[in-house]
């Protein structure tokens, strides 16, 4: 205490209590800082391509005494035989001679004959497109010796690429990730067509026309569904922040570019009254949805509950069990997935995890002397009836990974393509990945139903489904 009356011991006083704000301060942004060092794929939404150099190595898989290859029991991947319709030449191999007596051996083939070995080989034929050429002929009148001229249709001089080739263009651009440059670059290439840059958008912004109906229909289905699960990733427009949402069922995926990543931009991904239940993370945008309408994603909260494992001190605890929840969750998860157990075992099991984690949350938000923990616990206390729909919904599952799979194909093309430019390659992207996912996911093929939407699309007809019926 500084002596009464003393003016030079109060100053240091009070230099002393500043000091000290500024060391608790400090010592605040340190314990800040340091986490964020330590974030990474294992305690973080952060992918593994975006670990820093001191992120932990996942552990090496114990070697195993068995050898490598197929083991004993396992089902055969056997090279499958294409049917006759498909072989486009057949090479017959017969011998001449016995190679036990050397008589000599018929060239046809007897009653008695096995049938022959046989070995595909597949190659690719001279790849070049079919170039028609239209050639408009004038003919001169030998009367008044005026030139008359024939007119090559209309519908013919509306396109100088077929339907086909649109197609690949759109494929390759739409599933392979590739930039217009490089698209232009293999159509040359491959297919032996010289094609401009600005062609190639044409043909995308024609193919984005072609699938909207498609597009359409991909909305009304995910909006109906009963179990969907959700996801958004950023975009860029013109350099721009944008944002890309989907929404997917286990048959059909929906895109849509968006202006934000609020709730706004939710509800044009789902509409005004969102139907069904909704698997997502714990983005503040889905707070609209109502908790019975929710499956929270279990893979997120263990990257959280495995943070706090690492950060330790008072997250140490809810660390701990969080992750023990976690490990209990997915072992019953799989026993039911895998037929062992049915569903009400599997809800019996889950009740005393159920407390035991939420006992543990209650703690941490009461007695935690960290703040971030408080809020934690009192953000998972708040969506807690949303982590376990899975146990009690058909079709739920009690992580996002459905909606992270699909969404990957667009991550990696936004790495790639760095987004959009335009409004209209806006809409070919959202468009294409909406037709591209959504057939991948029925084991369609994507490049026989692009080549049909377009040439429906130029004659004016309905294109084909993608909602199978």
């Amino acid at each position: 205490m500084p002596a009464s009356g003393c003016p030079q011991c109060a100053q240091f006083a009070d230099l002393v209590k500043q000091l000290q704000l500024q060391v608790n301060e400090l010592q605040s942004q340190v314990r800040e800082l340091k986490a964020r060092l330590n974030t990474h794929s294992g305690n973080s939404s952060l992918p593994p391509s975006a670990n820093p150099p001191n992120a932990p190595k996942l552990p090496p898989k114990p070697p195993s005494s068995r050898k490598s290859g197929g083991q004993p029991g396992h089902a055969g991947h056997a090279r499958l035989r294409l049917p006759p319709e498909r072989v486009n030449e057949v090479i017959c191999h017969v011998p001449r001679t016995c190679e036990n007596c050397r008589a000599c051996l018929p060239e046809k083939p007897g009653r008695s004959d096995p049938e022959p070995h046989w070995h595909q080989v597949a190659e690719l034929p001279a790849v070049a497109a079919t170039i028609t050429e239209h050639q408009a002929h004038g003919r001169k009148c030998p009367d008044c010796g005026h030139v008359t001229w024939a007119q090559i249709p209309a519908d013919v001089r509306a396109h100088v690429f077929g339907p086909k080739l649109a197609a690949a263009v759109a494929f390759l651009s739409g599933r392979c990730h590739g930039s217009t440059r490089l698209v232009a670059e293999i159509v040359q290439t491959l297919f032996g067509v010289p094609i401009s840059v600005g062609s190639i958008c044409n043909l995308q912004e024609e193919a984005a026309a072609a699938l909207a109906a498609a597009h359409t229909q991909a909305e009304q289905a995910v909006r109906v569904a009963p179990v969907k699960n959700t996801d958004e990733t950023g975009w860029s427009l013109a350099g721009q922040l944008c944002w890309l949402w989907m929404a997917a069922t286990h048959s059909v995926a929906y895109f849509k570019i968006c202006a934000g990543r609020g709730r706004a931009s939710f509800r044009e991904l789902l509409g005004e009254s969102i139907d069904g239940i909704i698997c997502t993370d714990r983005w503040s945008a889905y707070n609209i949805v109502d908790l019975a309408q929710r499956q929270l994603c279990w893979a997120h909260l263990k990257r959280d509950f495995q943070k706090w494992l690492d950060q330790g001190g008072d997250g140490l605890a809810i660390g701990r069990a969080g992750l023990e929840a976690v490990e209990q969750v997915f072992g019953l998860w799989r026993d039911f997935r895998e037929g062992l157990i049915d569903r009400p075992i599997l809800r019996a099991g889950l009740e005393p995890i159920c407390t035991r984690l939420h006992a543990a949350l209650e703690a941490g938000q009461g007695r935690s002397e960290n703040k971030r923990v408080r809020r934690f616990c009192r953000n998972i206390l708040e969506v807690y009836p949303a982590l376990w729909t899975f146990a009690r919904a058909e079709g739920v599952e009690p992580t996002n990974n459905h909606a992270e799979r699909t969404l990957r194909l667009a991550v990696i093309w936004r790495k790639i393509s760095f987004g959009n430019h335009s409004e209209a390659g806006c809409r070919f992207a959202e468009r294409i990945l909406t037709v591209v996912q959504t057939l991948r996911l029925q084991q369609r093929n994507v490049m026989d139903y692009l080549e049909q939407a377009l040439a429906s699309h130029r004659t004016g007809q309905s294109i084909p489904a993608i909602i199978p019926v």
